[in-house]
């Protein structure tokens, strides 16, 4: 992978100061608090239907890197047949058969990921940050870009995920589903995660928050917000250093 640094050469950026970083982490643990108390009787909902919808647990659970390198087991409902990772790989298409019709539904509205909410509270990850990735793909980034990446607490949410919001979709009918994640989409990514990490703030937390909200419940950001104007606007200016060669 080509190595994607715009601060590369240039003056260092300047880490979160101590007051934004203690405002982010209250608001991850008001937000975290606020949304398992109000999201509990639809979590009871969501682990019935698994559980009748085919044998094994409710939960998947996954090893993830988190901030500073360190490896956590991430909580998502299970939205494949129980064991189903072992024999494919850690990249998932639409058309996969090893996800069952409930599974289908959490994946398409994002539910299978609110269970993140504990990791949030418990410190290992933030309601926004860069993606947390298996141990394997963070392999393919550059120490330099993992330098940026694990700087912070792995998020639920980010710009990313707005712009990839049907990340799956695009690797749908791919021969090597995996080589594509890394060719073309993990460049573009690390350009959003480097520059949320310029942009930590409180506000902008909000603005990322309430646009994923919006999302995942209207399928559209407000025009009024400016996120996917202002990112897609980033990706071309830098499209050649976003793309592997």
């Amino acid at each position: 992978m080509t190595a994607v640094s715009r601060s590369a050469g240039g003056p260092a950026i300047a880490p979160p100061s101590a007051a934004t970083l203690a405002l982010k982490r209250a608001l991850d643990v008001l937000g975290s608090v606020v949304g398992l108390l109000v999201l509990l009787p639809f979590f009871i909902v969501i682990a019935v239907a698994i559980k009748l919808g085919s044998p094994g647990p409710v939960f998947f659970r996954q090893e993830r890197v988190g901030r500073g390198g360190r490896v956590f087991r991430i909580f998502k409902f299970r939205s494949m047949v129980a064991a189903a990772p072992r024999p494919g790989t850690p990249i998932t298409v639409r058309a996969d058969s090893r996800i069952t019709r409930v599974g289908a539904f959490l994946r398409r509205s994002k539910l299978d990921e609110l269970p993140q909410l504990i990791h949030v509270l418990t410190g290992n990850m933030s309601l926004v940050g860069p993606r947390p990735e298996v141990p394997e793909f963070m392999n393919f980034y550059t120490p330099e870009q993992r330098a940026i990446i694990l700087s912070l607490r792995p998020g639920m949410t980010d710009y990313a995920s707005i712009l990839f919001r049907d990340e799956s979709s695009l690797l749908d009918g791919r021969n090597d589903p995996v080589e594509i994640y890394r060719r073309d989409i993990m460049p573009i990514k690390f350009g959003y995660y480097e520059r949320y990490s310029q942009d930590v703030g409180f506000l902008n937390d909000l603005r990322i928050i309430v646009a994923t909200v919006s999302l995942l419940a209207f399928k559209r950001v407000p025009e009024s917000f400016g996120i996917e104007h202002e990112l897609r606007a980033d990706a071309a200016a830098n499209r050649g250093k976003w793309t592997s060669p």
